[in-house]
């Protein structure tokens, strides 16, 4: 098909996973008039109520990935937990799957990953793998790992999960007992984000850096800050690993890359995504392409948006308080948006829960400064609560 067939609904863009990354996709693929079909076991999913393309299925399930990819000219994903083996077979029918299932399958683990990057001559953490927990308490107790180190799960982990510091014998009990590695804990000056993106025609644009601050107990990303303040050799010493990235993936879609930033001012990746992803949520606002749109011109052909900012921004990410479990309650949200330049974005999740992703709000100001002190006003305002009354 060309590539302006996709416009007024004349080919169908298939995505595996129905959560608000998807329903943000959807968003966009109707101000563009792109079919979007979706697939999620869940049929109350983000997704679920407005796409008329929405089939419930598992899509870790191999049949039900391969008979919903052939009903589409592409098919892409908002999670990484999907069905391998099917995407293959459809890649092998012909059906374009971006990005590619054997981007997918390196990415779903995290220890292929890492493996991944010290062939390709990117910079990471030094890394030891481990089975299974016993092995790597054997590691231990032979004085082959020293305390305090990072601990994180092979596959599986999302939200803070699948990682923690082990800084004593008692934390290696609340470690799930599967494949996993560990790194030193590296000292940092900061944790630096940069989304990329490359087109199936090979084109490749990168946004501007941001920093993130994450939460010391939840492991989840709190604020986003854009522009990363950071030099303009960090800036593009981060841009150039993530292209490299993406034409060694021979990657097709949005990629964001984790990155520390070490006191001896080296960037090192920490782990990637190969979709839309939380450290590109102040794009939607700030940027003259949101990463939402970007991903959909990737997968489908089209020529990249321009990613240049419009002003300095801050995403707060809006999770569910603790001890609230239960139908949600977004208390203070009128007063947090009557604010100039405070855009409300809320994922459609009916039940709140400690740290759950509920949605999140930009904050755009004329200065980084005064978006921050905007982001300190919306946290004070703003609480995500349960409303089982």
């Amino acid at each position: 098909m060309t590539d302006d067939l996709w416009f007024a609904s004349l080919g169908k863009l298939g995505v595996l996973g129905g959560g608000q990354l998807g329903k943000m996709l959807i968003e966009e693929a109707i101000r563009m008039d792109i079919t979007l079909a979706v697939m999620d076991e869940n049929p109350l999913c983000a997704c679920s109520g407005i796409t008329p393309f929405f089939k419930q299925g598992s899509i870790t399930d191999y049949q039900s990935v391969l008979e919903f990819g052939r009903s589409c000219e592409v098919l892409t994903i908002e999670i990484e937990n999907v069905n391998i083996e099917a995407l293959k077979q459809l890649e092998k029918e012909g059906i374009k799957v971006f990005p590619p299932a054997a981007v997918i399958q390196l990415i779903q683990d995290k220890g292929s990953q890492k493996g991944f990057y010290n062939q390709s001559g990117i910079p990471t953490a030094p890394y030891t793998l481990f089975n299974d927990l016993e092995e790597l308490k054997v590691a231990v107790s032979d004085n082959q790992l020293a305390f305090p180190f990072v601990w994180k799960a092979r596959k599986g982990g999302y939200d803070g999960r699948g990682v923690q510091i082990v800084r004593s014998l008692n934390d290696l009990q609340n470690l799930s007992n599967s494949p996993c590695y560990t790194e030193n804990l590296i000292p940092f000056e900061k944790e630096l984000a940069c989304v990329g993106a490359r087109s199936s025609k090979g084109e490749v644009v990168c946004y501007p850096l941001v920093a993130m601050d994450f939460h010391p107990d939840a492991n989840q990303v709190e604020d986003v800050f854009m522009p990363a303040c950071v030099s303009e050799i960090i800036e593009m010493e981060a841009k150039r690993i993530t292209t490299h990235l993406l034409n060694e993936l021979n990657h097709i879609g949005l990629l964001a890359v984790e990155f520390f930033l070490t006191l001896e001012g080296q960037l090192l990746v920490n782990e990637c995504a190969p979709r839309p992803h939380n450290s590109g949520h102040i794009f939607s606002d700030n940027c003259f392409t949101s990463q939402f749109e970007q991903h959909l011109r990737a997968v489908c052909g089209l020529k990249l948006g321009s990613t240049r900012m419009h002003y300095p921004g801050v995403m707060v990410n809006l999770v569910g308080a603790e001890n609230h479990i239960g139908k949600v309650y977004y208390e203070g949200a009128s007063q947090a948006i009557a604010e100039e330049g405070v855009i409300l974005h809320l994922y459609g999740k009916t039940d709140t829960r400690p740290f759950r992703k509920m949605g999140h709000i930009n904050c755009i100001a004329n200065t980084l400064e005064e978006a921050k002190q905007k982001a300190v006003r919306v946290r004070s305002n703003l609480k995500i609560v349960s409303n089982n009354g």
